[in-house]
């Protein structure tokens, strides 16, 4: 009985081995060693703290904006939306990272921050999570794009743009408009890059 009992655990530990090692190519695929380094973090959205973990975004171009919303550059939300609106099947996102460290102009709370952001201006793109973005406690991602040339934020709606291969290409001040030439140049070279 024992031997007819091994005849059939044989198989299915076989097949257990052949299953957890297809589970293991696929996790090896999906892995953060194919996802770069700069998007290797997770935040929380910010509509419903649900985490979202930055290496979804892996091969898309992204400009990442430190914003708030009782600021001089608020406005530029509607103009952020429209470049992620007009670009995003070309693989742009815009990431929004709300901050009060500057002028402590982003003073909400989240629900306050995302209702804001929709009902005012519409904005669609992927909004996290109010952050510190500058200095010692700056969230992750503003300590690796201010290290990796960008520099820290010097107000609100600083722009960080940052290619396919996850690599910052360059950075925009404040004043900056997300409809700027320079800026609205360098997505579409981006873009074009594969």
């Amino acid at each position: 009985m024992a031997r007819l009992h091994l005849r059939f655990a044989a198989p299915a530990v076989v097949l257990c081995a052949l299953l957890s090692g297809g589970v293991a190519s696929q996790a090896a695929e999906a892995s953060p060693a194919a996802c770069p380094a700069l998007l290797q973090k997770t935040f929380n959205r910010l509509q419903d703290d649900a985490p979202q973990n930055l290496c979804q975004y892996s091969g898309k171009v992204l400009l990442v904006v430190n914003t708030a919303s009782y600021c001089g550059f608020t406005p530029q939300y509607e103009g952020l939306e429209k470049l992620y609106a007009n670009y995003s099947a070309q693989g742009l996102v815009v990431l929004g990272f709300p901050s009060n460290d500057f002028g402590q102009q982003e003073p909400g709370k989240a629900k306050e921050i995302a209702d804001f952001c929709f009902n005012t201006y519409g904005v669609k793109f992927p909004m996290f999570e109010k952050s510190v973005v500058k200095g010692k406690n700056a969230n992750p991602l503003f300590q690796e794009l201010a290290k990796a040339g960008g520099g820290e934020p010097k107000w609100n709606f600083y722009k960080y743009l940052v290619g396919r291969d996850g690599k910052l290409i360059d950075s925009y001040s404040s004043i900056t408009t997300p409809d700027s030439a320079s800026l609205l140049g360098d997505v579409k070279k981006a873009l074009a890059q594969r």
